[in-house]
């Protein structure tokens, strides 16, 4: 029987309550873990607190770049099982969330596999937050793509994957993954800096790559539940994550090609979007509250990843200009 060992990454002492609810959903699966791993990156406070009071959970300081890429491949290279699943720190997973990841692995052709990252609001989202934006959050999105129980990549905060295809592929790449919130000295996000995002999606398009005729899978059932503090509802957080998308998709296109970096979001703005707009639109008509500012803040959403990732793809010449935009996006409120 194929076993998993599980990997999870941390790095401040203010998610304490979460972590310790993340190693406890992991303790409390039906498929127990070969092994739990606690990787902690840069805190030494944080990582002698988790090795005294995590009992039977093996803690590492994180060995490689600082930032999630490098908490997860230390972890990865300390692991003995077969297949690693990567739980976020502030997640929390079902109690069959290992056992329905490892039935995918019964296929030989799947490289790995994943499930829904639901939100564990801690706050009640704004009427006008949209569900098609979900991924701001790190969850699963409305109109996400799945065809036959195969995706192009699982979310990181639930995600598995075949030791050997991980080490096989080189792991995920410092280029992409977050270290910090990247604001600039004015207090809004950056562009074109650091590409905060998208390394299992540039991991995945490339581990498939050498291995053709492999895929991901998408278990349903492999469900976590994913804490959204209440900042993170803001409208100033939503601009911070749509430019940090947007550049980080940039970053994608080049390592992986418009292609493969694109695919699903090119379904995903010709289809999902608009149906969307239109939806909420018409919901408006009705006098659904919240509905004309959903739609409002899809279209606004849209835009500035659209912005951040052109601006990016284009170099810095355009950052004067990008902030000329953005201090009239900026002071927009939903």
């Amino acid at each position: 029987m194929i076993e998993a060992s599980v990997v999870i990454c941390a790095h401040t002492l203010d998610r304490w309550d979460e972590l310790t609810r993340a190693v406890q959903s992991v303790r409390n699966q039906t498929r127990a873990p070969r092994e739990i791993v606690v990787v902690v990156d840069n805190n030494d406070a944080l990582r002698e607190r988790a090795a005294r009071e995590l009992a039977g959970v093996t803690v590492l300081a994180n060995a490689k770049q600082a930032g999630l890429s490098g908490g997860r491949m230390t972890g990865a290279e300390y692991i003995t099982a077969p297949v690693i699943a990567f739980l976020d720190d502030d997640a929390a997973a079902d109690p069959h969330w290992l056992e329905e990841l490892l039935e995918a692995y019964k296929d030989p052709a799947a490289l790995g596999a994943g499930g829904p990252v639901e939100p564990l609001w801690q706050a009640p989202p704004p009427p006008w937050f949209p569900g098609e934006f979900r991924w701001v959050v790190g969850c699963t999105y409305t109109g996400m793509h799945v065809q036959d129980g195969r995706i192009r990549n699982p979310i990181g905060a639930n995600m598995s994957v075949r030791a050997d295809v991980l080490r096989r592929a080189g792991g995920f790449t410092s280029e992409l993954g977050r270290r910090k919130l990247g604001f600039s000295v004015s207090g809004r996000a950056r562009i074109g800096g650091k590409a905060e995002s998208c390394e299992e999606t540039e991991f995945c398009i490339r581990a498939t790559r050498l291995h053709p005729g492999g895929y991901w899978a998408y278990r349903l059932g492999a469900r976590v539940h994913h804490a959204v503090p209440a900042q993170r509802t803001t409208w100033k957080y939503f601009v911070h994550r749509c430019l940090v998308e947007g550049t980080a998709k940039a970053v994608l296109t080049g390592l992986a090609g418009s292609k493969d970096g694109l695919g699903a979001e090119g379904r995903y703005v010709r289809d999902v979007l608009p149906r969307a707009v239109a939806g909420d639109l018409r919901a408006a008509m009705r006098g659904k509250v919240g509905a004309a500012r959903r739609a409002g803040a899809i279209v606004a959403g849209f835009a500035l990843t659209a912005f951040a990732y052109a601006t990016t793809r284009l170099g810095g010449a355009a950052e004067a200009l990008s902030q000329q935009v953005l201090s009239r996006v900026w002071v927009w409120r939903a």
